[in-house]
């Protein structure tokens, strides 16, 4: 058995379907089934991909015609094959009931076409409209979280730590139990304000696998975070025995935005941006609406001693968009001698990148790469940027 290493982004969503309906109503009418593939595979470099709008009853049509039309196939051991790269059914939805002060947000994925169409039909009577992205889900978590189960299906709570639909961020919930049962929870989507020790500053979070994926509403966003699996294949199998760590198989590591690139990492204050308060109102406009950073928040609930945790290698990663110098025309001119970002971002030799974009460009990325890019913090629903 030989083990191989997958890079995967298990958080894209899709703005319009074939007909040009809105999927998810934030989402970018660029970000279709078919661009998301070609942009997946062919400049991000994936191998696999998770795409969790895929209970609505449209998006399954048209991946059933795909596969009618001998453009894609369904793998044995779950997923849905696009040449080399394969694609994961999963669904984004919100949960809100009487245990929690949310809403929060998560992520279930199924292996085959026909498990998420039966889970669809499942879940329609508890959903608003079944047609669209994150919709509310009408019933308790927990009775929710048995349905993805019976479906065969994987639960992973979304973000956890954004201020706003995630599980620890609305400054209520402080404990993981409070909501979900955890012996139904197969990983933990940290979100791009925080990391994995931030996250290991909680012990109930100790048992989990982590993800860092991108939860990318355009096509330009697709794996801003990321991860690499070591896995057998990239099917859905392998994917669940990754997050089990079982059998060899694990997340090798995790590539997520340095949280002070997040755009919740540090507290501000919603009308000026301010980072001064006192008493959670504004030391500079005097407003009394202060957005909790994940930097903060983390503070108010971890635990008061915690035990050190062995984890895959966490890499601080800035996508190539943030490089200063760096725009379209030199980002396609990489492309176009590179390949793909994931070739860019790993593997390419510095001489060989410097002749091509020069010494300013070359720096950054070389920085990027050795974890050692200086940052400035974001804060208030604005993204930090990359100090040169």
């Amino acid at each position: 058995m030989t083990l191989n290493h997958y890079f995967a982004d298990l958080h894209i969503h899709i703005g319009r379907d074939q007909f040009n309906k809105p999927i998810k109503i934030t989402g970018s009418k660029n970000l279709t089934l078919p661009r998301i593939i070609k942009e997946a595979r062919e400049r991000k470099g994936l191998d696999m991909i998770g795409i969790i709008d895929c209970h609505v009853p449209s998006i399954q049509d048209e991946l059933k015609q795909l596969i009618k039309n001998k453009r894609a196939f369904e793998k044995e051991g779950g997923g849905i094959h696009f040449g080399d790269l394969t694609l994961i059914l999963g669904t984004e939805m919100e949960i809100y009931d009487i245990n929690c002060n949310g809403p929060i947000h998560v992520l279930c994925y199924f292996p085959t076409l026909a498990d998420i169409e039966q889970f669809t039909e499942w879940l329609s009577p508890f959903v608003t409209n079944i047609t669209l992205s994150s919709q509310r889900v009408y019933l308790s978590a927990q009775t929710f979280q048995k349905g993805v189960k019976a479906h065969n299906g994987l639960f992973v709570p979304a973000h956890v730590f954004t201020p706003f639909k995630s599980l620890y961020g609305k400054g209520v919930n402080k404990t993981l139990t409070e909501v979900f049962d955890p012996d139904f929870i197969d990983a933990i989507e940290l979100g791009l304000s925080a990391d994995t020790s931030m996250a290991d500053r909680i012990n109930e979070l100790h048992r989990f696998t982590y993800l860092t994926n991108s939860d990318a509403h355009s096509l330009k966003k697709i794996a801003r975070e990321y991860q690499t699996f070591r896995l057998e294949s990239n099917d859905f199998t392998e994917l669940k025995l990754a997050l089990e760590e079982k059998q060899g198989r694990s997340v090798y590591a995790n590539y997520g935005m340095h949280p002070r690139l997040g755009k919740y990492y540090q507290s501000v204050c919603r009308n000026c941006l301010s980072q001064n308060f006192d008493n959670d109102r504004c030391c500079h406009c005097g407003q009394a609406k202060k957005i909790k950073g994940v930097s903060e928040r983390i503070e108010e609930i971890a635990d008061p001693t915690t035990v050190a945790m062995q984890r895959p290698p966490y890499y601080y990663h800035v996508p190539l968009d943030y490089i200063n110098g760096l725009g379209k025309k030199t980002y396609e001119k990489l492309l176009n001698h590179f390949g793909t970002e994931m070739y860019i971002l790993h593997y390419i030799k510095e001489d060989d990148l410097e002749k091509l974009v020069g010494p300013r460009i070359t720096r950054q990325l070389m920085m990027i790469r050795a974890g050692e890019a200086n940052i400035q913090m974001g804060g208030g629903g604005k993204y930090g940027s990359l100090i040169e």
